[in-house]
């Protein structure tokens, strides 16, 4: 069987992302431009879903986490590596000195030079990353320039609460293995400023008694001092995502941002295979045949939780 990002190209004549020719789903008549924004909480697998749109799409992707537009601190900040970019061009990601403050004007400006940027060369920009209030900042400024120039398609990938505080708890761990610990060491200063730069990423002033004290304490007391550090962090993470996921209700049932739901915590809750089948259908899927249809201002509804199949075949009816 065709897999499903060519079935979604051959059936709405989307140029594959990977050729260097002109994209034709925007519309020289139509005034806006269009974006997609990829939103949830930390955890949930943005930054997979805006990959996977990228291979169905002529696309280019800009970063919107606050702490990963910093260079270094690759493991802490939970970077996309290269090898998971699969050739996807990334904008503010790992660019910026890690001393330096980054505002959510800064976020705006270079995200608004990033858009025309990517524009230009007739690809889709998508914003993808879980600092919502620099995105709300984007999206809402105060004279609603940016609405009256963009089409916005916003894609929310939700896990359950308590699926996702185990994910991010066993993420943690993951991350403590692969040198977590010894990549924030570089950055302790016993003098360092957590409030600004790099260093309020969660991860490293949670670290900072640990780093501080642990040299002159006996094995057992240290070894005890980083389990407590490791603790905070994973406490703080779930923190991080409960206050995510509370700006996202927010702009949905407050401010009345359109939001495509989407509920990855079937794929959570599997192993292999089968989380990565939950992952087409579900989530990559649906979202595909949503972003098709927002490109070429189809009018056919998509439900949120069909089946990749279904999906398919409702598009297809609707094209015919």
């Amino acid at each position: 069987m065709m897999p499903m990002c060519k079935q979604i190209q051959t059936l709405l004549h989307v140029p594959s992302s990977g050729h260097n020719h002109k994209m034709d789903v925007f519309n020289p008549h139509r005034q806006k431009e269009k974006v997609v924004i990829v939103m949830g909480a930390t955890g949930t697998g943005k930054s997979r879903l805006s990959i996977d749109l990228a291979t169905c799409f002529p696309a280019e992707i800009i970063n919107s986490d606050k702490m990963q537009v910093y260079e270094g601190l690759d493991i802490v900040t939970n970077k996309i590596t290269k090898e998971e970019q699969r050739g996807v061009p990334h904008h503010l990601l790992g660019m910026l000195d890690p001393h330096e403050d980054f505002t959510a004007r800064d976020f705006c400006d270079l995200t608004s030079i990033a858009i025309e940027s990517i524009l230009g060369r007739d690809r889709l920009p998508i914003i993808v990353g879980g600092s919502n209030s620099y995105i709300e900042a984007l999206i809402d400024d105060y004279d609603y320039k940016f609405r009256s120039k963009y089409d916005c398609c916003f894609l929310w990938v939700d896990v359950s609460t308590p699926v996702l505080h185990s994910f991010v708890s066993k993420r943690v761990d993951h991350m403590v293995q692969n040198g977590m610990v010894d990549e924030a060491r570089e950055y302790f200063d016993p003098n360092a400023d957590y409030t600004k730069g790099i260093r309020r990423a969660i991860g490293v002033p949670e670290f900072d008694k640990y780093f501080r004290y642990g040299p002159f304490l006996e094995e057992e007391t240290r070894a005890r001092l980083l389990r407590q550090a490791v603790d905070e962090i994973k406490d703080n993470t779930c923190k991080l995502a409960c206050r995510q996921l509370e700006k996202i209700h927010r702009l949905r049932n407050i401010k009345g941002w359109n939001l495509h739901p989407l509920d990855a915590t079937e794929v959570f809750r599997k192993r292999g295979e089968e989380a990565d089948e939950a992952w087409k259908k579900l989530v990559s899927g649906t979202s595909a045949m949503i972003v098709g249809q927002f490109l070429y201002n189809m009018t056919a509804e998509v439900p949120p939780h069909l089946g990749s199949l279904r999906v398919l075949e409702a598009l297809a009816a609707a094209t015919h």
